[in-house]
């Protein structure tokens, strides 16, 4: 049974573009054992795999504010144990970043990575005892693919499945959703020039509340949180819940009838969960890291071209959410 341990740390759309691969490494090798190093704030995503046996969190956006501090230090000491507990027959970094490959360095096992050509840090190819060559124009799920297959000597096919499990949406309390259907707007993300406008989004959603959909709009943090309820004011019956965990928003996700959400890992583990989702690119381009995979999905506008409220319903219509 040969034992692999993925490093794959951040953030939470490159996480979630990880999964294949470790779909395909159970698919290809009979009997493999699957760890992986990701940082704390994702470590549900990983979990959300059956196939991973053990998920490894890493805390280096934490520590990388407390150095000095005894407590980092006592932190670092437990996560290196934890990652030296056992020897793995394939230590593989995904990540491709010095901060990677040095966390992929501190494992016991001949350590795999992308080639000076095909990192994202070339000097991250250094640290490998095996380098590969992996085209830097493929989709990040594909080289995630192919970089885990050619370490592993497998040869891929077909197309790619996130094997991710999400608990049944009644379960959830404080906010979940009613018995009729709903659809997740997804109003947050990590930078201020990703955002859909306030008013494209009620106007959406006063649209999808006409058709028959309640409309639910998470949040992270308390600026979110305000914007969402601004947002809700303007769209009957729209929920702002309580805030959720990752594998609670996993399983809100799940239970969609849809899903719309900005450039945001949640649009990208939506996605993985195989629910219809249309991806808004307001500051970014879709063509490396957009929606993918074989589910329904509609990648829409481009780096200062957001989307239009009208093409968004255009979209659902031709995934088959709206009557």
């Amino acid at each position: 049974m040969p034992k692999i341990l993925f490093v794959k740390t951040s953030s939470l759309g490159d996480v979630v573009h990880h999964c294949p691969a470790v779909t395909d490494v159970a698919r290809y090798v009979p009997g493999a054992v699957i760890d992986w190093v990701v940082e704390e704030a994702f470590a549900e995503v990983a979990a959300l795999h059956p196939q991973v046996r053990r998920v490894i969190p890493v805390a280096l956006r934490r520590w990388r504010g407390t150095l000095f501090s005894s407590s980092t230090w006592a932190e670092f000491g437990a996560f290196r144990a934890a990652l030296r507990s056992e020897h793995y027959d394939f230590v593989i970094d995904g990540q491709g970043l010095i901060k990677s490959a040095l966390v992929a360095a501190q494992a016991r096992g001949p350590k795999h990575g992308f080639d000076r050509t095909s990192a994202r840090e070339p000097v991250a190819a250094r640290f490998y005892d095996t380098r590969h060559a992996v085209p830097r124009a493929l989709h990040a799920v594909e080289r995630n693919r192919r970089l885990a297959a050619a370490a592993l000597g497998y040869a891929l096919e077909g197309a790619c499945d996130y094997g991710l499990r999400a608990a049944d949406p009644a379960q959830l309390q404080g906010g979940g959703p009613t018995s009729a259907p709903y659809a997740l707007l997804l109003t947050m993300t990590s930078r201020d020039d990703k955002l859909w406008s306030e008013e494209h989004w009620r106007s959406l959603g006063a649209k999808l509340a006409a058709r028959g959909m309640q409309c639910l709009l998470p949040w992270g943090s308390e600026e979110e949180r305000c914007r969402c309820a601004r947002i809700a004011t303007a769209i009957p019956g729209a929920v702002v819940p309580q805030r959720m965990s990752l594998t609670e928003l996993a399983s809100l996700a799940r239970g969609a009838h849809c899903v719309v959400g900005v450039d945001t890992g949640l649009a990208h583990l939506a996605a993985a969960l195989d629910v219809p989702v249309v991806g808004l690119y307001c500051a970014s381009d879709s063509e490396l890291t957009g929606l993918y995979g074989s589910g329904r999905f509609a990648n829409l506008g481009s780096a200062g071209q957001p989307p239009a409220v009208g093409e968004v319903l255009v979209a659902l219509e031709s995934l088959g959410t709206l009557r």
